[in-house]
């Protein structure tokens, strides 16, 4: 239990009715979850507004605390009502001082962009934990508190959830904590009142347009993570993306650079490429890693300077750089047979799959097949469909139209949407299997005078999302099984 004036400490309130010397048991978005001597806090989202709610809860509670932009025309004398402009900004300071700013008891370093969050996010978590911090991690792929880990849900939790697990982290001695931050936890501030210590731009590609609308908004969603970072922070981002320069106009930060094609604060360069090995320089001392691929370089130069940037010594980044293993389902290497190879990877965008691709090519020295198996998700952005599908036969021997998460769509609708950019020709390099397993089965019987499979969109995921329900799948599971290796 908390008192609620101890709450309030820097929420900027325009109005208190009521009494603030009164106890409250938890902080609440979810009116079901409501319980007397709780704090509602009314949130207008995206499809739904709670605001619409509060009389209701008004006439039904008789001990609570409800924080809202608009009164309700039913005030109950037993409840407080605090009125603010903005309940989201006034969320994460509530969420903030109800678990005691444990957030300021931790140096946090958020990961935007649209590709790269989780390896950087989680290799800076690998690379902090070999140095012999206590580091927390929280990303697509799990939570994760020193050793323990945890499964998630979002890329980014609620500002609520985001403060439980900071004290969570704090209480099990972690120093350090690495997160994504999406484009979606930006615009909805669940990242309000955090103190980073730093911010990390990877890249930006169009995703997202489904919620965003436009790549403007998109773009501006994405830089309002960087405009909250204080003078103490970093801001370090990607020189050779073209929107790098304008994730950092506005932020207070100390801007940093990093880049593989010019001049930059942080540079890195590829001297050998090889499936599952590459032998990079970093700040003109080499190094080898077991991450593959030009955008990989990136991820690992991201990863190295912010350490630097964090306090570590270069020997200390280049010693334990080369020793961080892949992230599961951000370009995992299987060896199947001899002269079979199979790589899962969880790129779901066009300009991940190219980056992937691309990078199957350039460690394809012995100029296998190249097969890859690709959906596209349902209820979600379409302007990708067809792009990735064009993508897939460009830079495939075989392509393979799938179902990924199809949720509410029809996968075949899906799948024709990825075919409407090929040419006849290209056509006849595409084999359509609705059923993901037959699909995945079909590149193992492809690949069979040897090949390279690339199993892409879903990753680390160990479910497909179909008409309301998660049905347990995993794709590097139905490979082994293809193969007889399970």
């Amino acid at each position: 239990m908390k008192e609620l004036i101890s709450l309030l400490q820097e929420v900027p309130i325009k109005e208190v009715i009521g009494q603030v010397h009164r106890k409250v048991r938890s902080l609440v978005i979810d009116s079901r979850a409501l319980q007397n001597q709780d704090c509602f806090i009314a949130i207008r989202g995206s499809t739904f507004d709670s605001h619409i709610l509060l009389n209701e809860i008004s006439d039904r509670f008789s001990d609570l605390t409800i924080v809202c932009q608009v009164l309700p025309s039913i005030l109950n004398p037993s409840i407080t009502y605090i009125q603010v402009e903005d309940t989201r900004v006034a969320l994460g300071l509530l969420a903030r001082n109800f678990y005691d700013q444990a957030s300021s008891q931790l140096k946090i370093v958020g990961v935007t962009g649209t590709n790269g969050k989780t390896t950087v996010a989680s290799l800076l978590h690998q690379l902090f934990s070999l140095a012999g911090f206590s580091a927390g991690l929280i990303s697509t792929v799990c939570v994760r508190i020193r050793e323990r880990e945890f499964p998630t849900t979002l890329t980014t939790p609620d500002a609520i959830s985001l403060n439980a697990i900071f004290r969570q982290m704090v209480d099990a001695g972690c120093e350090y904590c690495f997160m994504e931050v999406s484009s979606h936890a930006a615009d909805q501030k669940r990242i309000y009142g955090i103190p980073f210590a730093g911010g990390i731009f990877t890249n930006i590609t169009h995703d997202h347009l489904d919620y965003h609308k436009t790549f403007e908004n998109y773009l501006l969603a994405k830089q309002s993570f960087f405009n909250l970072l204080s003078t103490k922070a970093f801001a370090l981002t990607n020189k050779d993306d073209k929107n790098g320069e304008f994730m950092v106009q506005n932020t207070m930060a100390q801007r940093r650079t990093y880049s593989l094609m010019q001049p930059a604060d942080y540079k890195v360069q590829i001297k050998e490429l090889h499936l599952g090995a590459t032998l990079l320089s970093f700040q003109g001392h080499e190094l080898w890693t077991q991450l593959t691929g030009a955008f990989n370089a990136y991820n690992i130069c991201a990863v190295m300077a912010a350490a630097l940037e964090l306090g570590l010594e270069l020997s200390q980044v280049l010693l334990f750089a080369s020793q961080l293993t892949p992230i599961k389902g951000r370009f995992e290497v299987i060896r199947l047979q001899k002269n079979i190879y199979a790589v899962i990877d969880y790129a779901h965008t066009p300009d991940a799959l190219e980056n992937v691709l691309q990078s199957i090519h350039e460690v394809n020295h012995l100029k296998q097949k190249i097969i890859t198996v690709v959906g596209c998700g349902g209820n979600r952005d379409k302007q990708k469909r067809p792009k990735m599908g064009k993508i897939a036969v460009s830079y495939s021997d075989w392509a393979i139209f799938t179902s990924d998460n199809p949720r509410d769509e029809d996968p075949m609708s899906i799948i024709e949407e990825m075919k409407l950019r090929l040419s006849p020709q290209e056509k006849e390099k595409v084999w359509v299997l609705e059923s993901r397993k037959q699909a995945i089965y079909k590149a193992w019987d492809l690949a069979q005078k040897g090949g390279i499979i690339l199993i892409a969109g879903k990753g680390h995921e160990n479910y497909q999302e179909i008409k309301g329900q998660r049905l347990p799948f995993n794709d590097k599971q139905e490979i082994l099984s293809a193969a007889n290796l399970s």
